[in-house]
């Protein structure tokens, strides 16, 4: 057996069961950074209507508001893979902490409409930052036979925040009397629930000085003796550390740092496994999941759903993306990432479906049929369902793993700043193409998720079970 062969065993080995207790801290602790993701991200849901009315805007110009923040997100997820290499992954963790609970306060205190929109894009950025940062960690500091389960903590996490979000949402609008602009502690409840994010901001901050800095990084700024540390911490003291930090300086021995320009190349600007990884982000939004994160409780008022019942709408959704991401962790690592996938992609043909067939009814006395208006409930929830079981772990699981060493930060940067994107023209465009036709938007939506599953048919491959080193 050659040396590499013997490093990529040594490397291969499961975390022994004293150490994974630690290991699992770690990864919850990095994911601390995707809770805050899906809690910012959502919890915008419950102040919709409230900013429209205060503001005295229309749906374009609402829309905006509520999409601007992902602006920031694509810049902040464009830059975080650099800062990370420069800076280090705990650092780039506690500078998103920071934003988060700026922009928290922030969004809690607007004085003006545009006000309010910059600190939602300094928000934005933070999760921006956090998208990348998370996964790409948790990735290096997981031993490869659990790094399918610990990655998707951080889409654990996501659905956690979006599902706390909601419950808290809920909470203080039956506080404020069932008034999104009710007072509560002297301002108004929308401004609370968006002020509230302060608090796992902070505990996001407290625990990234709990964690060891990735191995990796260690390593590639000359701190072998701390990084065989770390991965005797994570990976166990019965694996060969000289082989294994071995493993690592030898795959870093022909990289760089990873910038944009070394993910140029091939026949369309971009290497191929990058066009790959920017597919898997665009088509994981393209699907629509967040407009039932964004614009939930105002779908369902609009079809005549009473606003406090629609905020409970809103978390029981959540609770099933809650389910759905449980699912996809205890099989990601025993089914594989492209079975998930295909599996989530054909479930969410058919729940779009067939909320795009109960929209298409006219409305009575303000409501859907009652036929009509279960079908579209019930699908609702099969969508968010099969989505959490797949698409939502499995695309930042393969993020996390599918590029080589050399230009992961940098590739890893580009495909979440993508994501964040094509988040942005899903989430600015539903409000006016809802006002056009509600039933031809679900239809895009559903095109988009069959089109997926040729997509990875063709294109993915799967990454269970294989060393970072071995990604080519």
């Amino acid at each position: 057996m050659t040396s590499t062969e013997q490093a990529s065993k040594s490397g291969a080995q499961a975390a022994p069961p004293d150490h994974l207790g630690h290991v699992i801290f770690i990864a919850a602790a990095a994911a601390m950074g995707g809770f805050l993701f899906g809690y910012d991200s959502s919890v915008i849901n419950g102040a919709v209507e409230a900013i429209r009315g205060r503001y005295d805007i229309g749906s374009a110009a609402l829309a905006q508001v509520i999409a601007v923040a992902l602006i920031g997100c694509a810049i902040g997820a464009a830059t975080a893979g650099r800062i990370a290499d420069r800076i280090g992954r705990i650092r780039c963790m506690q500078i998103s902490a920071v934003l988060f609970t700026i922009s928290a306060v922030g969004s809690a205190l607007p004085f003006a409409l545009y006000d309010l929109a910059f600190w939602r894009i300094v928000g934005g950025f933070a999760i921006g930052m956090a998208s990348v940062i998370g996964p790409a960690y948790i990735a290096e500091v997981a031993p490869p036979a659990y790094r399918g389960r610990l990655g998707s903590f951080q889409q654990a996490a996501i659905v956690i925040g979006i599902a706390v979000s909601q419950l808290v949402n809920w909470g203080l609008l039956n506080a404020a009397g069932g008034d999104q602009r009710g007072k509560l502690m002297g301002l108004e409840a929308w401004q609370v629930m968006l002020g509230v994010m302060v608090i796992p901001a902070v505990l996001y901050g407290l625990l990234s000085f709990a964690i060891p800095e990735s191995p990796r990084f260690l390593i590639s700024v000359g701190r072998h003796e701390r990084a065989r540390e770390i991965l005797e911490e994570v990976e166990g003291d019965r694996i060969d550390l000289d082989a294994r930090v071995a493993e690592i300086e030898n795959a870093m021995k022909s990289e760089h740092k990873s910038t944009f320009k070394d993910l140029l190349g091939g026949s369309f600007f971009f290497k191929p496994i990058v066009w790959i990884g920017i597919g898997l982000s665009v088509f994981q939004q393209f699907v629509g999941i967040n407009v039932a994160f964004y614009y939930s409780s105002t779908l369902w008022q609009s079809v005549g759903v009473d606003p406090t019942d629609s905020f409970l709408y809103s978390f029981t959704t959540s609770i099933i993306n809650i389910v759905g991401t449980v699912i996809a962790m205890i099989f990601v690592d025993r089914v594989g990432r492209r079975p998930l996938a295909l599996i989530g992609s054909v479930g969410m043909v058919i729940g779009l479906a067939l909320e795009a067939w109960a929209f298409s009814f006219d409305l009575v006395d303000g409501k859907l049929p009652a036929a009509q208006g279960w079908t579209a409930l019930i699908a609702a929830h099969v969508f968010v369902l099969f989505f959490a079981l797949s698409w939502g772990v499995v695309v930042w699981v393969f993020l996390g793993e599918m590029f080589p060493n050399r230009i992961r930060a940098a590739a890893l940067g580009v495909a979440a700043s993508a994501q964040w994107i094509a988040n942005w023209a899903i989430t600015a465009s539903f409000p006016s193409l809802a006002d056009w036709n509600l039933s031809a938007t679900y239809v895009i939506y559903t095109v988009f998720a069959a089109l997926s599953i040729p997509f990875v048919l063709k294109y993915v491959k799967e990454t269970k079970g294989k060393a970072l080193e071995e990604m080519g």
